[in-house]
């Protein structure tokens, strides 16, 4: 048997979302501050939700590792943080269940068992999303030493990664409808059985008239009421002359 396309599309969907929730977690760049006042203008500050780094755009240089108390004591990094690690870690428990209840090695998958690890999946997706559009919306209200302030790419590949799980997820979950539609029918047919053991339908009876009667097989409705007497036509005699003088015997050519 092969493997249902809603479990291939979600064991795909779910580690790509997996790795660009990676990418936007560890990565400094959940927003950029530009024309920073007392920087030269090449300076860009990249802000994430674990560190800080200053790039250089005329050189390409980069220095990381930049202090800024004011900006983790805001509550949406501590939240973003705590959501982030819990959607890598539910998604990672949640694609080894579904891939055990695949079975891609296997002749049937085990519905339950996927359909329970998409929905983890869906709930990882749930949680990365949160913060990210969370943190996008007051972006502009953290404190910051400019007021040029632009979506990073982390905040977009957070976006496409939660959406990707949440997706994954859903098209996964359905393996839990079909299992409680199947369930619902083996009641049912259980429940059929048992009725017609418990109350059978009695059996017809069927008279089949034997060689020597008189009776016939042709099935049909006779009353005594509908019996009508129908005159015999009478024969109307003969009008034409009979040559009585007429003795000679027959040939073949009269007959």
């Amino acid at each position: 048997m092969r493997t249902p396309a809603i479990f291939i599309c979600g064991l795909v969907l779910a580690p790509c979302g997996w790795i660009l929730d990676l990418t936007s977690t560890v990565a400094p760049s959940w927003r950029t501050i530009h024309n920073i006042a007392g920087e030269s203008s090449d300076v860009v500050i990249q802000q994430g939700i674990w560190d800080i780094c200053k790039t250089f755009t005329s050189s390409r240089d980069i220095q990381c590792n930049q202090q800024d108390t004011q900006y983790f004591s805001n509550q949406i990094i501590k939240i973003a943080q705590g959501l982030m690690l819990a959607s890598l870690i539910l998604n990672v428990i949640a694609i080894g269940v579904a891939s055990a209840g695949v079975r891609c090695w296997t002749d049937t998958p085990h519905w339950t068992v996927a359909g329970i690890g998409g929905l983890f999946i869906f709930i990882s997706g749930v949680l990365a999303i949160i913060p990210v559009a969370w943190y996008t919306h007051i972006m502009t209200s953290i404190s910051s030493p400019s007021t040029d302030i632009r979506v990073g790419y982390c905040l977009v590949l957070g976006f496409i990664g939660g959406i990707m799980e949440v997706i994954g997820g859903l098209v996964m979950s359905i393996g839990l409808c079909r299992c409680c539609g199947d369930q619902y029918r083996g009641n049912r047919a259980k429940t059929d059985v048992l009725k017609s053991t418990r109350d059978p339908s009695p059996l017809r009876r069927v008279t089949v008239p034997s060689v020597s009667s008189s009776a016939s097989s042709v099935p049909y409705y006779y009353s005594k009421d509908t019996e009508v007497d129908f005159p015999r036509a009478k024969r109307q005699p003969d009008s034409r002359p009979v040559n009585t003088a007429y003795t000679t015997k027959p040939y073949d050519s009269d007959l």
